[in-house]
Formats: C-alpha cells, structure tokens, sequence
C-alpha cells in the first residue's frame, strides 16, 4: 500500500460518524467506509451519498488502499448509485 494519500484515510482507518435517519430523526452510526445502515429504532435502511473520491480516479487507487478496499468502495458507490436511482 502506497502511504500519506489523505483521500484515502476514511478507508484505511475507518472511524465512526453520527447521521440522522432520513425516516424518524434518530441519530444513527455508520463508519467512514460504509453507505448504508439500518435504524434501529425505525428498521429502515438509511443509505448514505458517496461523494467523489480519489478512488474514482487516481491510476493508483487500487495500490493505496489496497484491493479489498478498492472493490468495497465500488461495490458499496454502485449500491448507493442504484438506490438513488429507485432500483
């Protein structure tokens, strides 16, 4: 792994944040490298928007962060990209 890439730190070292479920308001934790949680209190899927990233296209992505990290990241974007789109 490639290393002092900032925009890849969410993703080496996940951390936890707090958002609001968009269905009842509880505030939920979901870690930095994730795009979607299940509210407890409600049972509904909050799914978080996954900005751009570095990981979109820097010719190094893979190696940065290695690829298990990588192919999550897309996986988890594509998911996130079908919910917006209602699928």
């Amino acid at each position: 792994m490639l290393s002092n890439c900032p925009g890849s730190d969410k993703l080496k070292s996940p951390k936890p944040e707090a958002i609001k479920c968009g269905f009842c308001g509880e505030e939920l934790e979901i870690w930095t490298d994730e795009v979607e949680t299940k509210c407890a209190k409600c049972g509904n899927t909050v799914v978080r928007s996954q900005g751009q990233s570095c990981l979109d296209w820097c010719k190094f992505a893979k190696e940065c962060v290695g690829e298990e990290a990588y192919r999550a990241y897309m996986e988890n974007k594509s998911r996130c990209d079908k919910k917006k789109e209602g699928r």
